[in-house]
């Protein structure tokens, strides 16, 4: 995770983008560390960049999936995609999105191949990309709505999906709008306190 902190200072001054170190990253998913280890937990980063915290947390949950499944192809290769499928990323810039799906991308294809070695398929590296590609998203946290090649604001919600196993082996995806999750999420708290 050797990425400067900065890639320029137009950046920095136009969209006040400055990247975390990888030693406040570690800390930060360290005071979360039970559930960055749950496989299952969700995870969304509203400003992503390239992905520093979402590749600490997947290490960490594909680190619990090898232990607990390494035996099983099967069982590793399934739940090593219930990582990916729990962890979403929203960016402004569209560089930083490609370049999070990617890196995501990378960091499981390694170990997915590396545990499941002859027995890993393309039909499941294929799944992962397609994954990332719906849950990294380019768009304005704020707005919670998408943006063009610009960053300027669309029309268009951002959308996140929903990932469940049915049947198996088989992804059931139901799609959510993050403004309705939100509100949702603030509503039922409103009644929680």
């Amino acid at each position: 995770m050797d990425n400067p902190q900065i890639k320029s200072k137009e950046r920095v001054a136009e969209r006040g983008e400055v990247f975390t170190a990888e030693r406040e990253v570690k800390a930060m998913c360290d005071l979360v560390k039970e559930e960055c280890e749950r496989i299952d937990s969700r995870f969304l980063e509203p400003a992503c960049g390239d992905g520093n915290f979402l590749a600490e947390i997947l290490r960490r949950k594909l680190d619990v999936v090898k232990k607990k499944y390494k035996k099983s192809t099967y069982e590793y290769e399934q739940n090593s995609v219930l990582a990916i499928t729990s962890i979403y990323g929203i960016d402004i810039m569209m560089d930083n999105v490609i370049a999070c799906r990617e890196r995501m991308y990378s960091i499981w294809e390694k170990e997915y191949k590396a545990n499941c070695k002859p027995d890993a398929n393309d039909e499941t590296l294929e799944a992962v990309k397609y994954i990332l590609s719906l849950n990294i998203v380019l768009g304005n946290a704020l707005s919670m709505m998408c943006v063009d090649e610009n960053g300027e604001d669309t029309d268009e919600p951002i959308i996140f999906p929903e990932w469940s196993f049915v049947l198996g082996a088989q992804l059931k995806r139901r799609d959510y709008r993050f403004d309705v999750l939100l509100k949702e999420n603030a509503d039922e708290n409103m009644y929680d306190m």
